[in-house]
C-alpha cells in the first residue's frame, strides 16, 4: 500500500531530513516562520491544548546570552546560524482552553486546576507542537537542528518566566556545507510494532 503524500514530499520530510549542524547565511524571514506556524498550529493535541511558545532569537546580543547557555558542542552552530528558535511549554495553557475548546468549556478548571498537572500535560503537547514545528521547517525548504544539550535554568531565567520550561533549541536556515553527519540506523518495523 502506498502513502497518498506524493514520494518526493516524502523525501523532503522525513526520508532525506536530517539534524543540520551547518547553515549558509542565507536569511530566515518573519513570514517564513509564520507560514510554518501556521501550517503545523494544526496538528493535533489533548484537548485542543496550544501550549507551544517560540522564542526567535534574531539580535546578536540575544545570540551571544544564549549561545552562553548552550552545551559546548552545540556553541558555535547555534552562533552562527541564520536564526535561533527556543521552543517552551506554557505551564499556563490551560487559561486558554474556553477559546480553543469551545464546547467544553469547562475542561480548564476541571481537569487542568493544579500545576503538576498542567506541567505534565504541557510538556506533552508542547512536544508534540515541536515535532510538527520541525516538520514545518522541513516544508517550508529549510533545515533544522534540534538541541537539548543546554543549561535550561540559564535558558528559562534569561529568556522566558516560571510559567514557561524550555524543550529545545532549534537552529534553523537552508543546510550549509557538511551540513549531515551520515544516517543513523532506525528500528525496523517488526522491531516496533506488536499486533494483540
Amino acid at each position: 500500500m502506498s502513502l497518498v503524500l506524493d514520494p518526493a514530499a516524502q523525501d523532503l520530510l522525513f526520508r532525506e531530513a536530517r539534524t543540520a549542524n551547518t547553515f549558509t547565511d542565507e536569511p530566515v524571514t518573519d513570514e517564513q516562520v509564520k507560514a510554518i506556524y501556521d501550517l503545523v498550529k494544526y496538528g493535533p493535541t489533548a484537548f485542543n491544548q496550544t501550549p507551544l511558545r517560540v522564542v526567535l532569537v534574531r539580535s546578536a546580543e540575544a545570540r551571544e546570552r544564549l549561545v552562553t547557555h548552550m552545551a559546548e558542542g552545540n556553541q558555535a552552530k547555534t552562533a552562527a546560524a541564520p536564526l535561533v528558535a527556543i521552543l517552551a511549554a506554557d505551564n499556563d495553557f490551560h487559561e486558554e482552553l474556553p477559546t480553543l475548546l469551545p464546547h467544553f468549556p469547562q475542561a480548564k478548571d476541571l481537569f487542568f486546576s493544579e500545576r503538576p498537572v498542567r506541567e505534565s500535560a504541557a510538556n506533552l503537547n508542547a512536544a508534540l507542537q515541536a515535532a510538527y514545528f520541525i516538520v514545518g521547517v522541513r516544508a517550508a525548504g529549510l533545515a533544522a537542528g534540534p538541541m537539548t544539550g543546554y543549561d535550561a535554568a540559564g535558558i528559562q531565567k534569561e529568556f522566558l518566566d516560571d510559567d514557561h520550561t524550555p524543550l529545545m533549541v532549534v537552529n534553523i536556515g537552508k543546510p550549509g556545507d557538511d551540513a549531515w553527519f551520515p544516517r543513523s540506523p532506525r528500528l525496523s518495523f517488526d522491531e516496533v510494532v506488536t499486533t494483540v
